[in-house]
């Protein structure tokens, strides 16, 4: 298993960093967790996720490949929008 390096900022009275060394996740394809059993409303996860992606959080990127189940209908006005939104 492969080891990665993450950096723990200790911010008092010029104390350095300290760097700690863990262990990468399980590549996905090879993990099979649990299944999802929390539901939030889209009202409540758009915003968080908008502000990570606005800027920049680099855990979001850690969820990229996760699945999210959504009803029939915003499905369907989804892949209209897909197909009709404006240019720009």
């Amino acid at each position: 298993m492969e080891t990665g390096i993450a950096m723990n900022l200790v911010m008092e009275d010029h104390m350095p960093a300290q760097l700690r060394v863990y262990q990468s996740p399980p590549d996905s394809a090879d993990y099979e967790g649990p299944e999802p059993t929390v539901r939030v409303t889209l009202g409540e996860l758009l915003p968080l996720v908008a502000l990570a992606h606005r800027h920049n959080y680099l855990w979001l990127q850690d969820f990229l490949d996760d699945e999210v189940a959504i009803s029939p209908d915003l499905d369907e006005v989804l892949r209209a929008f897909r197909c009709y939104r404006p240019a720009g």
